[in-house]
């Protein structure tokens, strides 16, 4: 979906999926949804990623903004910006990252000085995911300069055609434009594009980490049919199964090539079988994590702190599915285009896995918040 014409593809599908009632069946009917609950969306999502439809170019909006604009956002803003989310003719690309500011976001420094009804920006964004071909940015600004770190932020949505606004394509690894920088210059965004109050910046992003790592953006169903298509490729390179993962083969007797090579290869073999069969479980505990999280959510509670655990589990399980892959594949592996395995996806799917353990915060970071937050730790 990185790509021009891909991208307009995604966009159709999008179309598709919302004249249908199938782009954002959680939210209420009149933004185009189904009033689901959160486990009727957690099965839908199940039902989605298994059948191979395609990813989602819209996830940034439907996923992780709309849940704050419906907690934050004015009565009017929430029929402005909903349905044409829902539908694909908007689609969002969040812009926080800074050069200069790692996964610091408190550190940012792009300014947005209020000049009447109107914020005038200067400063730059980078990471910008879809930011290459997005329509709009929801953007995390300094508002009051002289405020202590984590004060006077303020979230702001910001069109494509904004006066002042340059947007560059950034390449990413396998060399499509999925990213873009924002360079501000004295552009002007009106003040009825300020999502939340002004200097409520940090709460109202808080939020939206919590969607970002936590169920909203990475829904179990994602990682339960990679671990399937594993399962499958495992089979299909004659690996073997224990009882209870289906689709695996016994395993066949290694022809009598001298024993030390035999137990080589067995070692190879029960290594990659155990590898594939931890993927295959990790992504059921997953689900099962989720699953709990849905039914405290629907009773009320919050999921605060505990999203980085969420994102720490689904970001570095999807490296390990691609990895096993990988090894499964052997040197065919790194092939790309059509006559590759899979059309390359694996090593596709890999790429774009290492960038998991990174954004929605380091998991490093993430990993200093479950210590402090969760468990309790003292901070170091």
């Amino acid at each position: 979906m990185d790509t021009p014409e891909g991208f307009e593809q995604h966009r159709e599908w999008e179309k598709q999926l919302f004249a249908g009632g199938w782009s954002v069946p959680a939210w209420p009917e009149k933004y185009g949804g189904r009033d689901c609950s959160l486990v009727e969306w957690l099965l839908y999502e199940e039902e989605y990623w298994a059948s191979g439809a395609p990813g989602r170019v819209s996830a940034n909006g439907i996923s992780l903004l709309a849940p704050t604009i419906f907690s934050f956002a004015t009565a009017e803003q929430q029929e402005r910006f909903l349905r044409p989310m829902a539908a694909g003719e908007e689609i969002w690309s969040q812009a926080w990252s800074e050069p200069n500011a790692g996964s610091d976001l408190a550190a940012l420094s792009t300014k947005a000085q209020r000049q009447g009804e109107w914020f005038v920006l200067n400063g730059q964004k980078t990471w910008c995911s879809r930011g290459a071909f997005a329509d709009w940015f929801f953007a995390l600004v300094r508002t009051d300069p002289e405020a202590e770190r984590h004060r006077g932020l303020s979230y702001l949505l910001i069109p494509r055609d904004t006066q002042g606004l340059e947007v560059r394509e950034v390449a990413r690894i396998d060399g499509q434009p999925g990213f873009a920088e924002l360079f501000f210059e004295d552009a002007l965004v009106h003040e009825s594009n300020l999502l939340g109050e002004e200097g409520q910046g940090w709460a109202v992003a808080m939020a939206t980490t919590g969607s970002e790592r936590g169920l909203n953006l990475r829904a179990p169903g994602r990682f339960m049919a990679g671990a399937d298509r594993l399962v499958a490729l495992a089979a299909s390179e004659g690996q073997t199964s224990p009882p209870g993962v289906a689709g695996l083969p016994v395993a066949q007797a290694a022809p009598d090539s001298g024993s030390a090579a035999r137990g080589a290869a067995s070692e190879t073999l029960d290594s990659l079988r155990e590898d594939v069969v931890r993927c295959w479980v990790e992504s059921r505990a997953y689900r099962w994590l989720c699953y709990e999280t849905a039914e405290r959510l629907a009773s009320g509670e919050s999921l605060g702190s505990e999203a980085s655990f969420m994102k720490i589990f689904w970001s570095e399980l999807d490296v390990e599915l691609h990895a096993t892959a990988l090894r499964l594949l052997g040197e065919t592996g790194e092939l790309a285009g059509p006559k590759a395995q899979a059309g390359g996806a694996w090593m596709d799917g890999y790429l774009f896995a290492l960038s998991g353990p990174i954004y929605a915060g380091t998991n490093e970071i993430q990993r200093n918040i479950v210590a402090e937050r969760v468990l309790g730790l003292p901070r170091r």
